[in-house]
């Protein structure tokens, strides 16, 4: 009688990093996409706008990494929607899976603690130190199923005129110090101010409120704020990677839960970016995490924000 050898467990770290990787080696930014989507025929509107992915039964969002995963899927499988659940949850909605359909694998983090280190905790008399790692389950596009109640498929879709308003209120509430003029755009941690060219400048009106979310990502990561160690920026390349991959993802999330598409702000960090992920397979997963950390801080400033006076409506103008 043979010992059956065990099945080798999944690296979901390594997976999904090279799956990123195969992605940005196509020169496709998983997180910003150079074209719209549109329905088959030319007469039909437009389908939804870019928009963070959420779960159709809990209505919560996906955040981190997932939010890519989904974002990749949502591309690949061309689907209208932007809204996902379980087989499970699709039964419980009264619909089912369609037959045939193939799920997106997302994640999430999960901790135990080993037997040899809670004994090595309590005869140290200290508190023992959980491990980390991630567990993975398979989700489906509500386009993948048959049967689900309409609610299911609502998608609010924000008006884009609100855009440079709303941005306005975050910066009034977060009272950043925003400084118009010149023509380059940037934080510097020194003065605790983010300088931006003026939105005139810019091509398209939406692409000024693009650029600030970037720079704003990196903002919340100040000492005072999110405490990011941005003090090895501008003396390692890594680090410098690191910090650029976090805004451009962060940026991104607080454009598609405004409604707009993100762009890619940095391209030029492509090759650097590639060398991080490929050296550490857990890179592309924290700065995922930090992004939706500081979209989250951004965002939280306009929902808790007071009611504005005229004048600080259009602050980015009167700048």
């Amino acid at each position: 009688m043979t010992a059956t050898a065990k099945t080798p467990r999944r690296d979901l770290y390594q997976e999904i990093t090279d799956k990123l990787i195969a992605e940005l080696k196509k020169g496709v930014f998983p997180w910003a996409r150079p074209w719209k989507s549109f329905a088959e025929t030319p007469e039909a509107q437009p389908l939804a706008s870019f928009s963070m992915p959420r779960n159709a039964k809990s209505q919560r969002l996906y955040s981190g990494i997932n939010t890519l995963l989904l974002w990749i899927a949502k591309d690949e499988g061309a689907y209208k929607s932007n809204r996902w659940l379980t087989f499970n949850q699709a039964k419980q909605l009264g619909g089912c899976v369609s037959k045939g359909e193939r799920g997106t694998l997302v994640v999430y983090a999960d901790k135990f603690i080993p037997k040899e280190e809670r004994q090595a905790a309590k005869k140290e008399n200290r508190d023992a130190k959980p491990v980390f790692f991630l567990k993975g389950f398979t989700v489906f596009n509500v386009d993948q199923c048959d049967e689900l109640p309409e609610e299911a498929f609502v998608t609010v879709t924000p008006e884009l005129a609100t855009v440079p308003e709303r941005s306005a209120v975050i910066i009034a509430a977060a009272k950043i110090d925003l400084r118009i003029g010149g023509d380059t755009a940037y934080y510097t941690p020194q003065g605790d101010f983010i300088s931006m060219p003026h939105p005139s400048q810019f091509p398209d009106r939406l692409d000024f409120e693009r650029t600030f979310f970037h720079e704003a990502i990196h903002w919340a990561g100040a000492t005072s704020r999110l405490d990011r160690d941005l003090s090895r920026y501008h003396s390692d390349n890594s680090e410098r990677a690191r910090e650029e991959l976090c805004a451009e993802l962060g940026a991104s999330f607080v454009a598609a839960a405004m409604g707009i598409e993100p762009t890619v702000r940095h391209a030029s960090y492509l090759k650097s970016w590639l060398a991080v992920l490929q050296d550490d397979k857990r890179a592309i997963f924290q700065a995922a995490r930090l992004a939706s950390q500081s979209a989250d801080y951004l965002l939280a400033f306009e929902a808790n924000a007071e009611p504005q006076s005229e004048d600080a409506e259009d602050l980015t103008e009167a700048a």
